[in-house]
């Protein structure tokens, strides 16, 4: 309202100023080690290992995990398609939503490693109708997201990581797809975001980045073989011709 004031010239300027308001400053959320998400996956119930599975290595929210379908997963292309969300609403009451952006709706190639995993669940615990549930609950609703996350919350105890929530499992795999070097858009397109500034804080350094970037240019260089070239007398004055006297 202030800010239109100033624009119609009823006031001179806004006096709602906060300094320092616009600059966003948050904790840096912890990232587990595949090792550890091994392990935690393991201590999962089997109905419900492809849930951090998918979280990590697909980046995908936990509503968005639990809002997928058979009829969302591509088995013939490798791909999943995001298109709702199961969600908590501040009431505690779980909904089906759409994804938290607009671009949350989106396609996904699910990596090598995951497939195996994902094709064992979809035969074991998925129905054979286009809309059952990938993570199932009781009746015709996925399970519920306190229930992952009280699984989660035994998971990651095990793996000795009782810091890392399961939002944080995107978190990681984003984490590791920059360190790949995968560029803004990359990200921006594989967690959902909208804006361009979320994506931006997976492209900080890492140790095991920074020791790639480290090693590359020595490697060249150990490579990199000198040729000796013989010594010439220009530059050091001319000759003079024997004799004449002349040049």
């Amino acid at each position: 309202m202030c800010n239109t004031a100033v624009d119609d010239e009823w006031i001179g300027r806004t006096p709602c100023r906060l300094k320092g308001a616009a600059n966003e400053k948050s904790l840096e959320r912890p990232t587990i080690t595949i090792a550890e998400l091994a392990v935690a996956i393991e201590r999962c119930p089997g109905q419900y290992r492809l849930a951090p599975l998918l979280a990590t290595w697909c980046h995908l929210r936990r509503g968005e995990v639990l809002g997928l379908q058979r009829r969302n997963v591509d088995r013939l292309h490798r791909r999943i398609s995001v298109a709702r969300a199961w969600t908590l609403q501040t009431d505690g009451q779980a909904v089906l939503d759409l994804p938290k952006t607009e671009a949350g709706s989106r396609t996904l190639d699910v990596p090598p490693n995951a497939i195996p995993a994902l094709n064992s669940h979809l035969d074991q615990f998925v129905g054979a109708a286009p809309d059952s549930w990938l993570v199932p609950g009781h009746g015709d609703t996925p399970v519920s997201p306190r229930t992952i996350d009280r699984i989660w919350d035994k998971a990651r105890r095990a793996a000795g990581r009782p810091d890392v929530r399961f939002h944080d499992l995107c978190h990681s795999g984003l984490t590791w797809a920059a360190t790949t070097g995968a560029g803004t858009a990359e990200l921006m397109h594989r967690a959902g975001h909208k804006s361009h500034v979320a994506a931006l804080h997976y492209q900080h350094a890492t140790a095991e980045r920074d020791r790639v970037l480290a090693d590359a240019p020595g490697k060249l260089a150990s490579k990199a073989t000198v040729t000796k070239l013989p010594r010439t007398n220009r530059g050091h004055g001319r000759r003079r011709s024997s004799g004449s006297g002349s040049e």
